[in-house]
């Protein structure tokens, strides 16, 4: 076997050595039919090799460390301010080296930088972005603490809850602060998966626990009040998605994007409108489907964000989701027909529904005609609602016409997403969130769900790399 020559330090050398004694102890043990011990050969592999990891990377950052009178940064000139030890957060755990920091010429008091963290393009203080995206990634999946727990599991990413918590977040602002550039690469490079038919979009609601500063009672607050007293308050978040459907209306796969209560549903909108587009100007057969529930305003969000920024998806299927129509009409055929028989009428409409064009008309006349709108059920009138709906959204409703060409009709896959997205992640007992920290998590879950993860991060951390320049 060839052999290596490595210049390590001496405590690794020492590490490098007890491991090869161990494999060499394991192996006569093993040949021998003696007691082995896999448990601890495996323990000192992994040390000597984290160990040699850090040391290396100990070294390559030693290399991008410049100690030079002045510097051009970022078009800057900056002076050197002195040597300093830091410390680096690797994937196998922290490294410290010495690296000259600097500061602009002519700012007082400004900030210092340090050429190793901007050829590195480290996150925050020092975390290399192979340990600060993983991180943010487990926080995306999880909490912190299970993130945490996770990490140990795998033997990586040895630090703290709070690491995780602190590190995840500033990943997910960096993201935040460039979402529109990196979206519109990202939709530059959108392809749609093998056997795509049509593309539907959707948006829906979800309720999210919020933290929002509580008023402070007129007089003197008693004796061990919270100094920030707050509320946790019930609010709207925003839930879309883009779906791919085969010529059976099927799902191939899905975008899902998030936003929090305060935050831009118009851009939410145009995000999925811009998408679409870049999808329908590489591929102009693609059908467009607006699939929602009977909300007005997210419909309406919806077609005027395709009219301005999808200019390539001329002829758009609106549809209200079949599902919704069907439970309240459910419930009328309760009222019209009675207990016994009201499972036949629901599903004699359901069929007329799928297979005959105009049969919402047809139901919506039968309805009227039962003369049973003001019947009062469980507090409730079904029949009155049921033609509302049917009034309000009839327009949206040829489910026989699109079904006669392969698109979906069901909204099924947003309702997905406000789980999946949201409840799963930002529901949990005692969860509550402000929106800055909130929206990071649904920005970074949103790219994990949707497969974009890899893309989205190698654009967003590009800008943290920086070269480095000698001044004159």
């Amino acid at each position: 076997m060839p052999k290596v020559t490595l210049d390590v330090p001496e405590e690794v050398a020492q590490l490098l050595k007890r491991m090869e004694a161990k494999l060499r102890r394991e192996a006569k043990e093993g040949q021998s039919f003696g007691e082995v011990d896999p448990d601890g050969a495996l323990e000192a592999i992994d040390e000597a090799a984290e160990a040699l990891q850090r040391d290396a990377k100990r070294r390559l950052l030693r290399g991008y460390d410049v100690d030079e009178p002045r510097l051009h940064l970022a078009g800057q000139v900056h002076a050197r301010v002195g040597r300093y030890t830091a410390t680096y957060k690797t994937r196998q755990g922290p490294v410290e080296i010495e690296r000259s920091l600097y500061r602009q010429v002519g700012v007082r008091n400004g900030p210092t930088v340090d050429t190793v963290s901007m050829r590195a393009g480290c996150v925050a203080d020092g975390w290399l972005p192979e340990a600060a995206v993983p991180m943010a990634y487990l926080l995306a999946r999880g909490t912190s603490r299970e993130a945490q727990a996770t990490a140990r599991q795998l033997s990586v990413l040895p630090y703290c809850r709070a690491s995780f918590e602190r590190v995840g977040h500033e990943v997910g602002g960096l993201y935040g602060h460039q979402r529109p550039r990196v979206e519109a690469a990202l939709a530059e490079a959108l392809q749609s998966p093998g056997g795509t038919h049509s593309v539907s979009v959707s948006m829906d609601r979800v309720a999210v626990p919020m933290q929002e500063p509580k008023k402070r009672p007129v007089g003197r607050p008693r004796q061990g009040a919270p100094k920030r007293p707050v509320d946790v308050v019930w609010r709207m978040a925003y839930a879309a998605c883009l779906t791919f459907h085969d010529a059976h209306g099927e799902a191939l796969g899905t975008f899902r994007y998030g936003r929090m209560p305060q935050g831009d549903c118009r851009a939410l909108a145009e995000r999925l409108a811009r998408d679409v587009h870049a999808l329908v100007s590489r591929q102009p057969a693609l059908h467009v489907i607006v699939l929602t529930d009977g909300a007005p305003e997210l419909h309406a969000l919806l077609d005027e964000a395709l009219a301005a920024h999808a200019p390539a998806a001329d002829e758009v299927v609106r549809l209200v989701d079949f599902w919704h129509l069907m439970e309240k009409l459910g419930s009328a055929a309760l009222v019209v027909a009675g207990q016994p028989h009201a499972s036949v009428l629901c599903e004699k409409w359901k069929l007329s529904l799928l297979n005959t064009p105009g049969a919402v008309w047809t139901i919506a006349s039968a309805l009227h005609a039962s003369g049973k709108r003001d019947i009062v059920l469980a507090d409730r009138r079904p029949v009155h609602e049921a033609l509302t709906y049917l009034e309000n959204h009839g327009e949206r409703m040829h489910y026989a016409e699109a079904r006669g060409l392969g698109l979906p009709i069901g909204s099924g896959n947003v309702e997905a997403t406000c789980k999946s997205l949201v409840a799963l992640r930002m529901k949990r007992p005692g969860a509550r969130w402000k929106e800055a920290s909130g929206q990071h998590i649904l920005d970074l879950r949103a790219l994990v769900l949707s497969d974009r993860w890899d893309s989205a991060m190698n654009l967003t951390l590009a800008s943290q790399r920086a070269e480095v320049q000698c001044a004159a």
